[in-house]
């Protein structure tokens, strides 16, 4: 037997941890399955969601973060192009968009191989940044698909820094 095929007995769900996290902190979720839990965060510029996923198979702690964007067939490809230019960017997780669901999410995974736990931390900065990427971003897909920016043009005016407050 290879230890790949050994099966760790797990002390618990790694969604009971994001459920504790979630109650200790008076954030409102809604556990969807014993795998699964969800909840809305406010940002800036938008309500996002956000969904964490125990997947058993590959031991991953994932959570999705998604906001809504109706993308006209005209403005898919510049999407696409910002995409690619933005997840060049991302140090972890990547953005996707989904048509189907008239939504752009950010995705990322947390691997807990070996019967790994997660801690609060690791849930808590796992949201964080997740939303701090769709935060930081969104403008950039507003700019595409409702002021038909180029993808390039886009990102730069998003990423353009300022100092000091007006």
């Amino acid at each position: 037997m290879s230890l790949m095929e050994m099966e760790v007995q797990r002390q618990s769900n790694p969604v009971d941890m994001i459920e504790f996290v979630a109650a200790n902190n008076d954030w409102t979720f809604e556990r969807s399955g014993e795998d699964e839990i969800a909840m809305t965060v406010a940002g800036c510029w938008a309500d996002y969601h956000v969904s964490f996923s125990w997947m058993a198979d590959f031991e991953a702690l994932h959570v999705a973060c998604a906001f809504d964007l109706k993308v006209p067939d005209a403005r898919v490809n510049e999407v696409i192009r910002l995409l690619s230019q933005i997840n060049g960017q991302v140090l972890m997780g990547h953005f996707d968009l989904w048509r189907d669901e008239e939504a752009v999410i950010f995705r990322q995974s947390l691997l807990l191989c070996g019967g790994a736990e997660p801690n609060n931390h690791q849930v808590e900065r796992l949201l964080s940044s997740a939303a701090e990427a769709c935060e930081a971003y969104y403008q950039a897909f507003q700019f595409v698909v409702w002021s038909g920016m180029d993808a390039k043009n886009a990102l730069a005016a998003v990423l353009f820094e300022t100092v000091g407050e007006a």
